[in-house]
């Protein structure tokens, strides 16, 4: 693991959303996802009746989040990307709850959860201030690329 992934994995612990990018019949494919950070792995929970699992599960992908619509007074923006392997996992019952409730339905049809665990291999930051506002900090000397 990168020496900056457990501060990259612990942004997207501060995130509950996030998107999959990996490929579908050779097509870039992005697949939206609820998450929780455990052990410092990035666990999605997709519906099973999406298929996104087929795509992602066993593959490379990338996962992502941001702060932009969560960031307060005085935090700059950031986004971070890890890539690594997914599988799918079984999360025991504290990582269940963890996860909050899920929908009843999800394109009409009954939400049955299917989860994977992402181990990063690969981690970028990014950060910004907004424009003309110099006085936001961030998490130190964040780089662009890790």
């Amino acid at each position: 693991m990168p020496t900056d992934a457990p501060r990259a994995v612990g942004l997207l612990g501060r995130t509950a959303y996030g998107r999959a990018a990996t490929t579908l019949r050779a097509l870039p494919f992005l697949a939206f996802a609820r998450h929780i950070v455990s052990d410092g792995r990035v666990l999605p929970r997709m519906p099973r009746s999406c298929g996104y699992h087929r795509a992602c599960a066993g593959s490379v992908v990338a996962y992502g989040s941001d702060n932009s619509g969560t960031a307060g007074p005085g935090e700059g923006l950031w986004a971070v990307q890890v890539v690594g392997r997914r599988e799918t996992y079984e999360p025991s019952p504290a990582e269940i709850e963890r996860f909050g409730p899920a929908p009843g339905r999800v394109d009409g049809a009954p939400f049955d959860p299917l989860y994977l665990s992402i181990e990063p291999r690969l981690c970028v930051i990014h950060a910004m201030d907004e424009p003309g506002d110099a006085s936001r900090h961030h998490f130190g000397d964040v780089p662009d690329a890790l």
